[in-house]
């Protein structure tokens, strides 16, 4: 039986650095024998079918085949579907009332503590707010992200260190969860 998990790729396709064009993620991808792949938007999101295995290990795997290909280092992460499905339905926030634009999850490459993020005051940044979930935390930017100053705060890579970090807007997790699915072909 093959498990249905999600690449997100971390930094693609933005502002015309480290272009990875989809057919030829999708490409790479069927090379190192997943299954079923597709590709979502051009942001670096692909989901695929393959024996269930170590999330980082896959995604050690399609990192060095990345770099290989497109001769730069790519950090990717690697969720199954059922985590996937997990984040849309744990979201503390009221996703269904709010616009996709407004609501944000970045996916982290291990749990962190919320003590990572205490020196936050949270009166700082009203009426943004976000909160941690299992290896995500959950944006909630009235403005979108591209205004917010608690999303350009959480990106500070003193925030980060030592973690993979990656965000998605609210559309991408919903329609990243609904491809990965179990039991959905690609």
């Amino acid at each position: 039986m093959t498990t249905r998990y999600a690449a997100l790729l971390r930094g693609v396709n933005v502002g015309g650095h480290k272009k990875v064009p989809m057919a030829a993620l999708r490409e790479v991808l069927g090379e190192l024998g997943f299954g079923e792949v597709s590709t979502h938007l051009q942001s670096g999101n692909a989901a695929f079918s393959h024996e269930p295995a170590d999330e980082a290990a896959l995604a050690a795997e399609l990192e060095a085949a990345i770099e290989r290909r497109f001769g730069f280092r790519v950090d990717c992460l690697v969720r199954d579907g059922r985590y996937l499905r997990a984040v849309v339905d744990d979201c503390p926030f009221p996703a269904a009332g709010l616009e996709p634009r407004q609501l944000h999850v970045t996916y982290f490459s291990e749990p962190v503590a919320p003590e990572r993020f205490a020196a936050l005051a949270p009166a700082d940044f009203a009426p943004e707010e976000f909160r941690l979930g299992a290896r995500a935390l959950y944006l909630y930017a009235p403005d979108g992200l591209g205004r917010s100053k608690l999303g350009a705060a959480l990106a500070r890579p003193a925030l980060n260190k030592g973690l993979v970090a990656t965000t998605r807007n609210w559309n991408t997790v919903v329609r990243l969860a609904e491809l990965t699915a179990p039991g959905r072909p690609g």
